[in-house]
């Protein structure tokens, strides 16, 4: 199973997790449910007009924490910004609900990244299981 399938399996399973960031010296963290693969990245989408648009501009290191019931994942890296239109649409036709939001009435845009220099790590109650570079 190659690096980028355990990730997004973990992630899958969990259904929902948890994307960290900072804003000025203090950390955020709030749940989200969608990510998605495309051309050997993982992506994730939160919308430009929000809060963590902003602090991942301002600061990219982030981290995605999932739960699975016996295991977690701590993904981290740098957040990439893709501009490409394309994504966009396949994450709205991934998730149609999202097209209530991220259109041309609310004029709300989803903005797509994925991690660079990234770092997965699968853990158990006793540590880190696995670690893999991507």
């Amino acid at each position: 199973m190659a690096n980028n399938e355990k990730v997004v399996q973990f992630l899958e399973k969990a259904q929902i997790f948890y994307l960290t960031t900072v804003d000025g010296s203090k950390p955020k963290c709030r749940p989200i449910s969608f990510s998605m693969e495309h051309d050997g990245k993982i992506y994730f989408g939160v919308g430009t007009y929000k809060n963590v648009y902003r602090q991942l501009q301002e600061n990219p290191n982030t981290e995605v924490c999932a739960f699975t019931g016996q295991n977690f994942l701590r993904y981290y890296g740098k957040a990439e910004f893709d501009p490409n239109p394309e994504l966009v649409e396949k994450a709205l036709d991934a998730v149609p609900v999202l097209r209530d939001v991220y259109n041309e009435q609310t004029g709300y845009k989803l903005g797509m990244f994925y991690l660079t220099d990234a770092t997965a790590e699968i853990c158990g109650m006793m540590g880190v299981e696995e670690t893999i570079s991507m």
